[in-house]
């Protein structure tokens, strides 16, 4: 029978490649969105992969998501906290809001989630759990404390989990994606996205695909003995 793999943000972007790429590599995928209904129809007519409309930024949202989510497609046994947001200013102008917008939906979702499937998989003794950080977490950003703060945290978040989940068969690992032509990215001025490319090794922007393939890898069977790990996936612009 195909594992469940739920993939929070999963309908769009990087975690549109991420469910399409999971689903082809045999897992039974359910993506998590967060408000474009429209969006999410037009994701699960395209690829089959059914969309859950939830807050995985609010706790208690998540919880009763994923008994939902349990109850009507199988035990979840691969979890990709991929959700993330941006609101981006300096210091000056960062606000107690975009602190906490950022730090809830990009950090406290890997709580959220991780809480509601955790006793699930210690029981059944299997666990694949993947945290998408970044770069930014890794080198930092000009007027990207609460990003950098958020997705920083998911790199110790990753480790000590990994440590409590290893006797269970449970694995905990993380990937941190360099720039990725995404539609974020693509919206940065092009003077900005030339020096941006300047600064990659390899000469070019990631794509959605090549973050997917790292985490179809590491929730593999062949990845079992990897926990603890963050997946740098950036072209060599920060190797760390």
């Amino acid at each position: 029978m195909a594992r469940v793999a739920l993939v929070t943000g999963g309908q769009r972007g990087i975690g549109a490649a991420i469910s399409e790429a999971l689903k082809a590599a045999g897992r039974k995928v359910v993506a998590n969105y967060a408000g474009n209904d429209a969006a999410a129809q037009a994701f699960t007519e395209r690829t089959g992969i059914p969309c859950y409309k939830f807050n995985v930024g609010d706790f208690d949202a998540s919880v009763a998501a994923i008994a939902k989510i349990e109850a009507e497609q199988g035990p979840i046994e691969i979890l990709v906290n991929n959700a993330g947001i941006t609101r981006d200013a300096m210091m000056r102008k960062l606000t107690r809001q975009m602190w906490d917008d950022v730090i809830d939906t990009n950090l406290g979702s890997c709580y959220n989630t991780c809480k509601a499937v955790w006793d699930g998989m210690s029981g059944r003794k299997f666990g694949r759990i993947v945290n998408i950080g970044s770069i930014n977490g890794q080198a930092g950003q000009l007027g990207q404390v609460n990003y950098a703060a958020a997705k920083s945290g998911i790199h110790g978040f990753t480790k000590a989990l990994a440590l409590e989940g290893a006797r269970n068969q449970i694995t905990v690992n993380a990937i941190a994606p360099g720039y990725v032509d995404t539609e974020m990215v693509r919206a940065v001025p092009p003077d900005v996205l030339e020096k941006i490319i300047a600064k990659i090794p390899r000469g070019r922007l990631g794509t959605a695909d090549d973050i997917a393939r790292g985490v179809v890898f590491l929730t593999g069977d062949e990845a079992d003995f990897i926990t603890g790990s963050t997946l740098s996936i950036n072209g060599g612009q920060h190797m760390y």
